[in-house]
């Protein structure tokens, strides 16, 4: 089982830990210790709003699940099943028009395509 390590209050396994400091902070002009805490308190400041947003996540997967088990075997109607999304807010209606920038933003995410790396968040 892998060591873990306090690190200001996040419990971190140890070779992790010893990479940040060791390597992924060399250079870059920020402290272990300030980065670790400054680290801790976002994660303690989002792990709420991360753990609501997967128990929605989770309700809705409920409702969706328990609606195609109750429509098994049945034909398709897409109609019914948009205006049951919406009903339960996984599809919401269309907003007006939004623009968006890339300013400052890498060119890597912003303009160049290529192959996407998606990872859970859980």
């Amino acid at each position: 089982m892998a060591q873990r390590i306090d690190k200001h209050g996040l419990k971190v396994d140890a070779h992790l830990a010893d990479f940040i400091d060791s390597r992924a902070l060399a250079g870059t002009g920020l402290e272990a210790g300030a980065f670790w805490e400054s680290f801790s308190d976002l994660i303690h400041d989002l792990a709420p709003r991360n753990r609501a947003l997967l128990d929605k996540r989770d309700a809705l997967q409920t409702q969706i699940d328990d609606w195609h088990r109750a429509h098994r075997g049945k034909p398709h109607n897409a109609a019914a099943y948009k205006t049951f999304l919406e009903e339960i807010g996984y599809l919401m209606p269309e907003s007006d028009a939004v623009q968006i920038g890339t300013t400052n933003v890498d060119p890597e995410i912003a303009s160049i395509a290529g192959p996407q790396l998606v990872v859970p968040i859980t």
